[in-house]
């Protein structure tokens, strides 16, 4: 495992936001769903995509909390300019766990 310096870690946004829309994302090469993400009044809406369609529904994204990158620059993927990247993990499956604060916390709020 490679190591970085806390300068380096520091330089990563992560921030907290909120899944305000979500939609399948039928021009992606794999099941995704593009997602627009608040991340309060400071950063605002972000879009993103996300493959993340093995352990959820558009519906159930809608309002959860979730951790992203927000100081990426923005990707082209298709026709879609994603903005963000949302996080999570892949279980003994490989399906994509999403990264979610255990406790409200404020809109943009940084991981700590």
């Amino acid at each position: 495992m490679a190591t970085i310096s806390w300068d380096d870690f520091t330089k990563v946004e992560l921030r907290v936001g909120r899944i305000v829309q979500a939609e399948v994302f039928a021009q992606a090469r794999k099941p995704a769903f593009k997602l627009q993400v608040d991340f309060g009044p400071e950063i605002g809406l972000r879009k993103s995509s996300a493959q993340i369609t093995d352990l959820y529904t558009p519906e159930s994204l809608v309002g959860k909390l979730v951790v992203a990158v927000v100081n990426f620059p923005p990707k082209q993927i298709g026709p879609l300019m994603s903005e963000c990247l949302v996080t999570g993990f892949h279980d003994e499956n490989g399906a994509v766990a999403l990264c979610v604060p255990d406790r409200p916390v404020p809109l943009g709020a940084r991981l700590c």
